[in-house]
């Protein structure tokens, strides 16, 4: 598989009439589908709306013409808006910039070291714990104009949150609340009439009529639009330039991190989504590569952070899009709206974005998915509650790094439970199979040799439970059979322990015999020349082999 091979190309080749016009259609739709939640997206992050309109332009284009998959959509999603707004509030809009652009770095990187297919092993607990936990913070955020709340300032983290809000109740505004409510109805029952009308659009289009004739008609202030709040800029963006120092790029090195894991595994999840309804298969280090340029690009001209977004990319499948000539047509979409009608989002409610961002969470909260972890084995479920709690409590980049140490650690345990050393005693299989009616030949242990077997990796986690195993047994052999025909691979430290049993049997005169070793762990005992300590001839390949080599070693 090639490092960079965008589907593109491949697509283009056996370009049609009849998929031109599925993916100008389903182009069109996505596009409209993607406007309201870009402007929601944008202003939830701390930016101006336009800018989460720009994010989806610029990002969706550069992802459908380098990606990997025939139809993701890229562009601003809501999981970035919780990690987003506290880059903001912490270093502004210029240090969200820099990260963003410190993260399409890493993400090319991991493109060309070939770690897309590594990301597609981040447990399932770990992605649905900080998947809710945002979740559940995008609908802290979105209370303050669902019911209108008069409050200057809403504290970053989520317990003041709540706090604030109790201690603020008594402010709400009912038409607020109202519009909100009716918002959020709207876009729930629209699927049941129609899978065409995208339920957003359709709640902002009504509610902002609403709204226009409720103040123009009948005098009722109090309900805020995005004009009340914003002065959006429909031109064409400038390009910006930054500086970036080391002692910068050490500063924000950990929440460009943070960014640009969030934005692979959510990309990578969605197109491996995608190729099970298509039946197509993505190139994830290809994807990874046009993320990174997605996010070098995209904040240069003002945008915020960009990955493949779930929702988007599955309305284009539904409305027939196969190539990402679909991606392109939504991009160039949402710039025509933009230049020729984004005047016109300035009567836009904000309890309306409100109620599409609570139902955006709702979707991303996966709670029946979190319900059914939480009747799994104790560790997915310590590890689902600490990367949820790490998230809501504290903040996405600490969630993702302990998320992400857990990941490791449960898999190393788990690799080390499978993996075991057991003693031989008094006769042992010749043959590796067995199959069924036939009985195994069995050969008959010398006096004087005791044979072990290690199965699974002998790493790290394994070396500990061997040396207890021999202590246990204890006993005078004069050889010892180490029986490794099921060891896939030995690290460092394996080899290090393994080292230190040699110099130790030596010591008591006890000859050390290795049994059934393949290539890649004798490649390691060469390097680190157990070879030359053993001596290259108690190597055997099998079992009788190192059976016969202990009779030879027991009359020296």
């Amino acid at each position: 598989m090639k490092v960079f091979d965008p589907k593109i190309v491949y697509t283009l080749k056996h370009y049609t009439k009849e998929q031109f016009y599925s993916d100008l259609m389903a182009g069109i739709i996505v596009g409209i589908v993607a406007l309201p939640l870009a402007i929601a997206f944008g202003i939830a992050s701390g930016v101006s709306p336009e800018k989460g309109i720009f994010t989806a332009i610029i990002a969706g284009f550069i992802i459908s013409l380098l990606g990997g998959s025939r139809v993701q959509i890229g562009g601003p999603t809501g999981a970035f808006i919780v990690i987003v707004y506290g880059i903001i509030e912490q270093y502004g809009v210029t240090g969200l910039a820099i990260a963003t652009i410190i993260a399409g770095l890493m993400l090319v990187a991991m493109g060309v070291l070939k770690l897309g297919t590594i990301i597609k092993f981040i447990p399932f607990p770990v992605v649905v714990g900080f998947t809710s936990g945002i979740a559940l913070t995008i609908f802290a955020t979105q209370i303050k104009d669902l019911f209108g709340l008069q409050i200057e300032k809403v504290p970053a983290d989520f317990l003041n949150k709540w706090v604030v809000y109790a201690q603020n109740i008594s402010s709400v505004n009912w038409w607020t609340l109202l519009i909100g409510l009716l918002s959020i109805v709207i876009i729930s029952v629209t699927p049941r009439f129609s899978k065409k009308i995208p339920g957003s659009l359709l709640a902002i289009i009504l509610m902002t009529v609403l709204v226009y004739f409720l103040k123009n008609s009948f005098g009722i202030q109090g309900i805020e639009t995005i004009g009340d709040r914003f002065t959006i800029n429909a031109s064409i963006p400038q390009a910006n330039t930054y500086n970036i120092d080391f002692d910068t790029v050490r500063t924000l090195l950990p929440v460009a991190f943070t960014i640009a894991m969030l934005g692979a595994i959510e990309s990578l999840l969605s197109a491996t989504v995608s190729d099970g309804v298509i039946g197509s298969k993505h190139n994830s280090n290809t994807e990874l590569i046009a993320q990174g340029v997605a996010n070098i690009i995209t904040p240069i001209f003002g945008g915020i952070p960009a990955t493949g977004a779930i929702a988007r990319t599955m309305t284009n499948i539904n409305n027939g899009g196969r190539t990402p000539v679909a991606g392109i047509i939504h991009a160039i979409v949402l710039g025509l709206i933009l230049f020729f009608l984004g005047g016109l989002t300035k009567h836009i409610p904000m309890a309306c974005l409100a109620g599409v961002l609570m139902v955006v969470a709702y979707n991303m909260s996966e709670w029946r998915t979190f319900k059914s972890l939480m009747r799994n084995t104790k560790s997915d479920v310590t590890v689902l509650l600490a990367t949820f709690l790490l998230t809501v409590i504290f903040d996405l980049t600490i969630a993702i790094e302990v998320g992400l140490l857990l990941a490791v650690l449960l898999f190393l345990r788990r690799i080390s439970e499978v993996s075991t050393v057991s003693v031989i005693q008094d006769v042992v299989d010749k043959t590796d199979y067995v199959e069924e009616g036939i009985e195994s030949e069995k050969l008959e242990i010398p006096k004087g040799v005791s044979i072990y077997e290690i199965e699974g990796p002998f790493f790290f986690g394994v070396a500990n439970k061997f040396e207890e195993t021999m202590k246990q047994v204890g006993g005078s052999s004069k050889v010892r059979i180490i029986r490794m025909r099921k060891v896939p691979f030995i690290d460092s430290t394996g080899a290090h322990n393994l080292e230190n049993l040699i110099k130790m049997s030596h010591k008591d005169k006890t000859r050390i015999v290795l049994s059934g070793v393949n290539d890649n762990v004798r490649e390691v005992l060469q390097k680190v020349e157990i070879d030359k300590l053993i001596g290259s001839e108690n190597i055997c390949n099998n079992i009788i082999e190192a059976l016969e080599k202990s009779k030879q070693l027991l009359k020296e």
